[in-house]
């Protein structure tokens, strides 16, 4: 079994403690050589300019290839496509377009007036620029806004047939979980190469639990059960190294060859799960005399 491409995805600094902890983040997880790490948006648009400022930084400083996200969340369509313009003009090329959650406590998600009503309208105008790669979000379990499993895999076709590249998973707990997910795709005319699934190394299970909860990510009895015990053992950092590398495994000799993680700017898990399946670091070229 060969090792994974990976790739990892941060989330911009609001303090300058945060700033600091971005960083060693960074310098940890780059000598793995990752095909490209991401940056996210707050929600309801909350940390754009911090996204921006966070993109141009790490594009500029740290050798990587950096990917935006980008939403339609509380943006006109020409704001949202001048901040496009703002990536392309810092060398930026890559891009996570999302529709966006609304701002915490404001319910549904509604549409600026003037701004994209959809990730799918998103996503054809940055196509149409011709400057970026795109990559979208997927939900191999159901998104909680979805009428049904199948509508969610029409809607992720959709994103595709309008110009997205690949598809990044929200994460999930189980490897026969993405499996059927993938089936379903490959059902309906999805290449399974251009689906790339999320992993969330478990941190904190608390957290983990109520993110799953919001996301509509189904946890498994037995893993509550695990992270039950572990906690009464003091034994949680063991037991989320082992299932994130289990999962990782599992979903490697299924045919997975990319898995992109969702660090939480917390890098050490992600570390050790990663030298577990065989990525080790790697000489980076600038370092090189």
């Amino acid at each position: 079994m060969t090792t994974p491409d990976i790739s990892f995805e941060f989330f911009p600094p609001q303090t300058l403690a945060a700033s600091f902890r971005l960083w060693d983040t960074v310098q940890t997880l780059a000598p793995l050589d990752p095909r490209f790490v991401s940056v996210t948006y707050g929600a309801g648009g909350t940390t754009r300019d911090l996204t921006r400022e966070a993109v141009a930084t790490l594009h500029k400083s740290s050798g990587l290839r950096v990917a935006a996200h980008l939403t339609c969340v509380n943006a006109t369509r020409a704001e949202t496509m001048e901040i496009a313009d703002q990536f392309a003009a810092a060398g930026v090329r890559e891009i996570v377009a999302l529709r966006g959650d609304p701002p915490k406590g404001t319910g549904a998600f509604k549409a600026h007036p003037d701004g994209f009503a959809t990730s799918i309208d998103l996503i054809s105008a940055l196509a149409q620029r011709n400057q970026f790669s795109i990559r979208v979000g997927a939900y191999p379990d159901r998104h909680p806004e979805a009428a049904s499993t199948n509508a969610d895999i029409d809607w992720l076709k959709s994103k595709l047939d309008a110009g997205a590249d690949e598809a990044l998973t929200q994460f999930f707990f189980e490897a026969e979980t993405f499996f059927r997910f993938r089936d379903a795709c490959a059902k309906a005319g999805i290449d399974a190469e251009r689906i790339t699934p999320g992993i969330l190394p478990i941190e904190n299970w608390a957290g983990a639990r109520n993110f799953a909860k919001r996301c509509g990510t189904k946890i498994p009895t037995w893993v509550e059960d695990a992270f039950d015990k572990a906690a009464r053992d003091n034994r949680e950092d063991l037991l989320a190294t082992a299932l994130c590398t289990e999962l990782c495994s599992d979903l490697m000799e299924g045919g997975v060859e990319k898995l992109h993680f969702y660090t939480l700017n917390r890098p050490e898990l992600t570390r050790d799960v990663c030298f577990a399946l065989g990525v080790t670091p790697k000489v980076r070229l600038e370092n090189v005399a």
